[in-house]
């Protein structure tokens, strides 16, 4: 690798990508799972396609922050709350156990996303193009795989341990109807192409390590959670061999380097965490925790495509058909803010007495589930702007309109700011019914930060001077190198820390949690019927 390429990686697009994907973490926390992960995946994505300086990223803005989102909504299927208590025990083998399990679970976090983004920056338009049908059937079999197993299967997911479909609290389901959904695609057209081979790659990777790792080696991460941390590892080791299998040296890079940062930073954002408690100090130490953890993810993700950047430009996007811009518009703005903002009206019926559950009989947010009523006033709403969204995107591909801007950094700077604000708001909006002093420092530093970005996407990008493109390869193999060292000196690190700070008194902000000993709070067997899921 050609370390000099890294001084030519635009200031801009650092500052912006490692601030977006911070706010979006700090928002993130607040939702949690995939769905929570995919916003800061999208934002962060367009930060590094319009703070790039090349016009052929700019017309992908819409496609970078679908694939984006898609890449790190991935990882946000792993459990990690008591890998970080384990840091917090002041015994020493799990302390060192917790610091390494950050690691590895923010490479993998950090990698799939990696994988995402440089999907939308590297492929071409026809190939771009493959992946439309796939991504739209797998996600229809996912809603249809929710209502379904809503109808026929529901429990409380305190109680999920009591369902026939449990296995090591997985989503072993969704990665089956993902290939099944893929898999018609491919009957559909004959034969196998590079979408469809990614995604069935991804999906042999997630069994073939969560089957060998977790069922036959018996390893449990956090027991009694879930385990899909095993799926997460298989998912890279599939995505490297599909890059290995086919050349793709640039995507492995990507998804590597992006690794490689974000995992170091992942494990490293909680030695600073401790850091700050011993201040003494009272405030919301875990929200700074998730908001460093996604300033490291960005530094990553803007070094990754920072260096690709200064590749030679990759075909134009004519490849891609129109529909497929509206649904990576429609996705951004509706399905990502939809699937997190109905999270929000559980708040407000439990904490706003005037709300009840129903009123006129139709539901407060009925989820299209069931068990919730189907749909509710909330999904009204969601529909109107949908249609609304579709209906002006469909018009604009027939003749542009006046209120969009004509060129495509314009066009990509609207959807960033747009998107943005709208999950800044909400995520205000949930967390006001139940506000107190300590979120300051989190809806706060989150809203400053978006004040920030919004400045900086809008006047930066002109400024943008890009490097002339380097015709020489990236080395893969020196993230991965870089990815191991990064890991293994971050937890010596954390632990000594930790050590140093705290001795082996239990460090307050999280539950006492030991993973070996005698003393050890981690148990392998299976949640009782009746009890609570741990």
């Amino acid at each position: 690798m050609d370390f000099a390429a890294l001084t030519d990686i635009p200031w801009q697009m650092i500052a912006l990508t490692v601030m977006s994907l911070s706010l979006g973490w700090g928002i993130r926390g607040n939702f949690g799972h995939e769905s929570g992960a995919a916003m800061p995946g999208a934002l962060a994505a367009m930060a590094v396609a319009l703070m790039s300086g090349r016009p052929d990223w700019w017309e992908r803005a819409h496609l970078f922050a679908m694939f984006g989102a898609l890449g790190w909504s991935l990882g946000g299927s792993m459990s990690y709350m008591q890998v970080i208590a384990f840091t917090h025990s002041g015994h020493t083998p799990s302390i060192l156990y917790g610091f390494a399990n950050l690691g590895v679970i923010g490479f993998c976090w950090a990698a799939l996303g990696g994988l995402g983004v440089g999907v939308a920056a590297l492929f071409d338009g026809a190939t771009l193009a493959l992946f439309g049908l796939p991504i739209v059937l797998v996600l229809a079999g996912w809603a249809l795989q929710e209502m379904v197993v809503d109808a026929i299967a529901f429990r409380n997911a305190g109680r999920r341990h009591e369902s026939r479909l449990y296995w090591y609290d997985t989503d072993w389901l969704e990665v089956l109807v993902a290939a099944v959904a893929v898999l018609i695609v491919v009957a559909v057209r004959g034969g196998f192409d590079p979408a469809t081979t990614l995604i069935l790659y991804l999906g042999v990777g997630w069994y073939g390590a969560f089957l060998l790792l977790v069922n036959v080696l018996g390893l449990r991460m956090t027991p009694p959670r879930g385990d899909n941390w095993a799926g997460c590892v298989g998912m890279v080791v599939g995505a490297s061999a599909y890059c290995w299998r086919f050349g793709y040296g640039d995507l492995a890079f990507a998804m590597w380097m992006t690794g490689a940062i974000g995992g170091a930073g992942y494990s490293l954002s909680q030695a600073i965490k401790l850091a700050c408690i011993r201040t003494g100090l009272r405030t919301n130490w875990h929200s700074v925790l998730e908001q460093t953890q996604g300033a490291f993810h960005g530094l990553g993700l803007a070094v990754a495509m920072g260096v690709l950047a200064q590749r030679p430009p990759v075909p134009p996007s004519e490849g891609v058909p129109g529909w497929l811009h509206v649904v990576a518009v429609a996705f951004t703005l509706l399905l990502l803010t939809y699937v997190n903002h109905r999270k929000a009206t559980l708040t407000w019926i439990e904490q706003v007495a005037s709300l009840p559950e129903r009123f006129y009989r139709i539901p407060t947010a009925g989820w299209f589930r069931q068990s919730r009523g189907w749909i509710g006033w909330f999904e009204l709403v969601y529909i109107a702007i949908g249609v609304a969204v579709v209906w002006i995107g469909v018009a604009h591909l027939r003749t542009p309109l006046p209120f969009l801007p004509d060129g495509a950094l314009g066009r990509g700077q609207l959807l960033f700011v747009s998107f943005m604000w709208w999950i800044v708001v909400f995520n205000f909006e949930r967390a006001l019914t139940g506000f107190t002093p300590t979120r300051i420092i989190t809806e706060g530093a989150i809203t400053w930060n978006a004040v920030a970005c919004t400045v900086l996407v809008c006047l930066g990008a002109t400024s943008v001077v890009l490097a002339e493109p380097r015709g020489d390869g990236v080395s893969a193999p020196t993230a991965v190198v870089m990815a191991g060292l990064g890991v293994a000196s971050v937890t010596v690190v954390g632990w000594a820390i930790a050590k140093a700070l705290f001795g082996s008194d239990h460090i307050s902000d999280a539950g006492l949690h030991i993973r070996f000993g005698p003393n050890r709070t981690a148990t392998k067997q299976r949640p009782t019927r009746g009890s609570a899921h741990p």
